[in-house]
């Protein structure tokens, strides 16, 4: 009687269990899932061993555990992937790694060779390598040291030794058409192109073998079948005519076309590494030592062996290594890199700095907040290569046309060789044709033109801090035709600032504010910090105040000066027997502009006497109107969508030139306005830096968050900006179109040479070494088109005016 086969079993890490119930309901769960035969859960390695009748998605099992009330552990896994030429490979090394058992999610990225897999956390990445090698290539995990570029010579020396070699073959032929008939001899012929065919040629005959050991195919395998024909054509007439007189061989064809092909190939590389040079630029930011301080001392120390909390003093022109606080000196750092800002930001003690700046003057102390992989340079990068592994919708397309590519070229070639057969009965022109087919098809062309202009455009945005956090937010950026802002903290600076003082008369603006400062140094109220910040402004320093307390709801009362002095609300004036008198029209006027008033008056008797108001505010960041103006420019209607009341709200609307202003709107509801823009046709994107804007922020068509915010609406944003400047809204939008125009740019001619050139090669109307040509010329071509990007830069990159100082 035959054993049955074991059941295939699939192991997951399950989070949140305590005790005995617990195993049982996640069990439960899981064996509820369609195709699971058995769930075993063991709560001291929270770990659950899941029989497989059928093919069951690890998608299915996290939902029931999650639907269950327990989480499952996942873990996001890189491979350096080397060998893949064209889309098709990338398809294949997708689904070898879709079919691991626990894979999630595989996306992987012709241009950076890099593929990124959503896994549960008991697959191994050598199970993830073992299964590409199995499809044909060759794979490692990115902490794995990188191979060689090349085995034995590299690309560029390959390329110089294919073309002397070709030269003696191909100088013949272009003198041709002026009339000099003259090829070397036959013999010399061989000796020279078969070096070419069978040693500068060898990957692609490896290349090739692999895809038909995998029972797929890729550029390579045409390349080494058709040069391999052309080559065979030429020995077998070499063979068959000894001695009876020179035949036309086509030894310069196959030669010239491999060479070809390697300088394409050589081309496209340098290319392809200038694409990603953003990325590179910012990784090297990271200083490799730091000066910290300990017991007394300053020694230089690997900067991985700084731990948080360490002092660290840089020197001026030195870059700072790690992210922390400045707790000794003053100095201006330069963050272009980093935040794309152009202009140096002042930091002092108490100020954050981020590892990877320039210290330009001073030199500073500062205490460790983060190193390595949680500084925020590190997180940058991460995020933009992560969403460079990403794929827009518009890559499904390319990958359907890739899947069926390669098959449909070789049936075109065989159809090309029977047909001239059969019409001329010549099988020599037959063959040259179908080898013209088959070298002139370019589906590494067709592969490359997404990734390579989504790697060029996120690098170069995110070098002028833009993050595009997920590719498939470009195919919508470019058609946005309404922003709708939030207004604390994305228009505006986010932070109260006394806005005006009206002294009572016969008082003195000076005195008012020199009294209120007393006060509110004993707060810790934003508006006592803007009292203080404008009285530190005008040299103003405060008397000491006494008896100091606080009246909930109204304000607060200390003594100053001998005397009682209360600051508060209009109820706060009501409560102590004052009339505002003369300053009440003024209140009305600045609270009808949004603004908090405040009321400082003398306790006394007989009630006391009114000495003035302060009016505080919100301002408006100065890039704003210019935030405004520019989406005007370019037919973007701007909407203020605010939990603000509708006076404040109206203020800064009629400030900034925005005419549709929606007020007193909590998060909820947020939605709700983006929802209605978006059901009017519009294209809609949101723009924030709050918890309370998240919602809105992933409900619109693009979300677009702060970086000066939380990082909620950074985490639920397709796009951030690194600087609080909603100018950056703009060049946002700006470098997503350049992105999404070079993209269908790249594709277009990437079918266009293949749509034109393969009929052409089927009709005889292009011979091989033109094919070739073409064929290199393609991949090239795409990704130049895809370099066009690095030029781009950013329209707010020198504006005029911008303090020193100023962070934008």
């Amino acid at each position: 009687m035959p054993v049955p086969a074991p059941l295939p079993v699939l192991r997951l890490k399950v989070g949140g269990m305590t005790c005995a119930s617990c195993v049982a309901r996640v069990e439960k769960a899981l064996a509820a899932v369609p195709g699971v035969h058995e769930a075993r859960v063991n709560l001291a390695t929270e770990e659950a061993a899941v029989s497989l009748e059928t093919a069951v998605s690890p998608e299915s099992l996290d939902q029931a555990v999650r639907g269950a009330g327990y989480t499952v552990a996942t873990q996001d896994l890189s491979l350096g992937v080397d060998g893949m030429t064209c889309a098709s490979c990338v398809a294949r090394v997708e689904k070898a790694l879709r079919r691991v058992p626990g894979v999630m999610q595989a996306s992987v990225n012709l241009a950076t060779g890099q593929a990124r897999v959503s896994a549960l956390t008991t697959v191994a990445a050598d199970t993830l390598v073992a299964a590409v090698r199995k499809a044909g290539y060759d794979a490692r995990a990115t902490t794995d040291p990188a191979p060689a570029a090349t085995r034995g010579l590299s690309a560029g020396w390959r390329v110089a030794i294919g073309v002397l070699l070709c030269l003696p073959l191909a100088v013949p032929m272009l003198l041709t058409p002026l009339g000099i008939h003259w090829m070397p001899d036959p013999r010399l012929q061989l000796a020279l192109a078969a070096p070419v065919q069978f040693w500068l040629g060898a990957p692609f005959y490896a290349a090739g073998w692999r895809a038909v050991r995998a029972g797929a195919g890729n550029m390579d395998l045409l390349v080494a079948l058709g040069t391999s024909a052309a080559f065979g054509l030429s020995l077998y007439l070499l063979l068959t005519h000894a001695g009876h007189g020179a035949p036309h061989l086509y030894f310069e064809a196959s030669a010239v076309v491999v060479t070809l092909v390697l300088l394409g190939k050589w081309l496209e590389g340098r290319a392809r590494r200038q694409t990603s040079a953003a990325i590179r630029a910012l990784g090297a930011l990271q200083p490799a030592t730091a000066r910290v301080v300990r017991a007394g001392s300053e020694a230089t120390v690997p900067v991985g062996d700084v731990v948080p909390g360490d002092l660290v003093r840089v020197r001026p022109g030195e870059r700072i290594p790690v992210d922390g606080e400045v707790t000794e000196g003053r100095t201006h750092a330069d963050e272009a890199l980093i935040t794309g800002e152009s202009l140096p930001v002042a930091k002092s003690a108490g100020d954050r700095v981020t590892g990877g700046a320039v210290n330009l003057e001073g030199a500073i102390t500062l205490r460790t907040v983060a190193v390595g992989a949680e500084t925020a340079l590190a997180r940058i990068i991460r995020l933009v290569e992560t969403a460079q592994t990403l794929k827009p919708p518009i890559q499904r397309l390319v990958d359907r046309v890739s899947a069926v590519f390669v098959p449909a070229v070789l049936a075109v070639a065989v159809l090309t060789l029977a047909g001239w057969v059969l019409a001329t009965g010549d099988w020599e022109r037959a063959l040259v044709n179908a080898v013209a087919v088959l070298v002139i098809a370019c589906p590494c062309a067709l592969g490359l033109a997404t990734p390579t202009a989504i790697l060029a455009g996120t690098g170069v945005a995110a070098r002028h801090g833009v993050l595009i956090l997920d590719p498939a937010a470009l195919e919508v950026a470019h058609r946005v035709d309404v922003v709708a802002f939030d207004k604390t903290g994305t228009l505006t600076e986010g932070r109260p600032v006394l806005a005006a003082l009206i002294p009572a008369p016969g008082a003195e603006a000076a005195a008012v504010l020199r009294l209120a400062a007393a006060l509110q140094a004993t707060s810790s109220h934003p508006l006592a910090r803007a009292v203080l910040d404008a009285a530190a402004t005008a040299g103003t320093v405060p008397p000491p105040a006494t008896d100091a307390r606080a009246l909930p709801g109204l304000g607060i009362e200390a003594v100053v000066d001998g005397q009682t002095l209360v600051l508060g609300s209009r109820r706060l004036l009501r409560e102590i027997g004052l009339d505002p008198g003369p300053l009440d029209g003024e209140a009305t006027r600045l609270e009808a502009e949004g603004r908090t008033v405040s009321w400082l008056a003398r306790r006394g008797p007989g009630g006391g006497a009114l000495l003035g108001l302060l009016a505080f505010g919100d301002p408006v960041k100065a890039s704003a109107r210019e935030a405004v103006q520019r989406l005007a420019d370019r037919g973007v209607t701007a909407v203020l969508v605010t939990g603000d009341n509708a006076g404040s709200a109206g203020a800064v609307g009629r400030q900034l030139g925005i005419a549709d202003v929606r007020a007193e709107v909590l998060p909820e509801e947020k939605v709700r306005v983006v929802r209605d823009l978006m059901a009017a046709g519009r294209v809609v994107a949101m723009v924030g830096d709050g918890i309370n804007d998240a919602p809105a922020l992933a409900a619109a068509d693009v979300g677009i968050a702060l970086s000066t915010g939380t990082d909620i609406a950074m985490k639920t944003a397709a796009i951030t900006l690194m600087r609080g400047d909603p100018v950056l809204v703009a060049d946002a939008l700006d470098i997503s179109r350049r992105t999404w125009t070079t993209l269908r740019r790249g594709l277009f001619w990437a079918f266009v040479y293949n749509v034109v050139g393969i009929p052409l090669a089927a009709l005889g109307l292009l011979n091989p070494v033109i094919a070739g040509a073409a064929m290199a010329l393609s991949s090239v071509s795409v990704v130049g088109n895809a370099l066009l990007l690095r030029r781009w830069r950013p329209a707010s990159r020198t504006r005029p005016g911008t303090p020193s100082g100023e962070t934008r």
